[in-house]
C-alpha cells in the first residue's frame, strides 16, 4: 500500500501508540523554537548589524533533533522513504526489499548510536566546549545515540508487527 501524505497519521499508526503524540509535540516545539530564534536573529541583524551567537548552535541542534524525531515518526507511520513500487509488492521480491531496507536502517542507526555514544563520551571526558557559547558539547551530542535507539526500537516494533500480521 502506497502511503498518501495527505492522510491522517492516526490511521496509519497503531491506535495505542502513546509515544507518537509526544514525538509530534517535540518536533512541533523544536520547529517553533527554530523559527523563533532564527526570526529574532534576522530581525536583530537587520536593525543593528549584530548577530546572536547562540542561534547557530541552537539551530543546528534543533535541526538534528527534528530530523531524528521526524525519522521516528515516519517509521511509526510507515511513511519513511522507500521505493514503493518494489517495497509494496506482495511477492518475495517485495518482502526482500522490506527486509533489506529494515536491515540497512538498523545498521545505519546502530552505527550512529555506537559512534555517537563514543563521541558524546569523549566530549564529556575531555570537557570539550562548544565554539560559540562555551557550553559542554556533549549536551548536544548525547541526543544522537538516544534518538537513534528510539528509531531502532520503532523499526524493530514495526518489523514485529508485520511478522505478527503475517504479511
Amino acid at each position: 500500500m502506497v502511503h498518501d501524505p495527505n492522510t491522517d497519521a492516526s490511521r496509519t499508526a497503531e491506535p495505542r501508540d502513546r509515544l507518537l503524540p509526544v514525538e509530534r509535540l517535540v518536533a512541533a516545539v523544536a520547529m517553533a523554537l527554530l523559527c523563533l530564534i532564527s526570526f529574532a536573529n534576522v530581525l536583530v541583524r537587520y536593525v543593528s548589524d549584530y548577530s546572536f551567537a547562540f542561534t547557530e548552535e541552537y539551530s543546528t541542534f534543533l535541526l538534528v533533533l527534528i530530523t531524528f524525531v521526524g525519522a521516528s515518526i515516519a517509521v511509526a507511520r510507515n511513511s519513511h522513504l522507500r521505493v514503493a513500487f518494489f517495497a509494496d509488492m506482495a511477492n518475495v521480491w517485495g518482502r526482500f526489499c522490506r527486509v533489506a531496507g529494515r536491515v540497512a536502517a538498523l545498521v545505519m542507526f546502530g552505527l550512529i548510536a555506537w559512534y555517537g555514544s563514543w563521541l558524546a563520551w569523549d566530549e564529556y571526558r575531555f570537557e570539550e566546549l562548544s565554539a560559540g557559547l562555551g557550553v559542554p558539547s556533549w549536551r548536544y551530542t548525547v541526543w544522537m545515540p538516544i534518538l537513534s535507539l528510539l528509531i531502532i526500537g520503532r523499526i524493530l516494533y514495526a518489523w514485529w508487527k508485520e511478522a505478527r500480521s503475517g504479511q
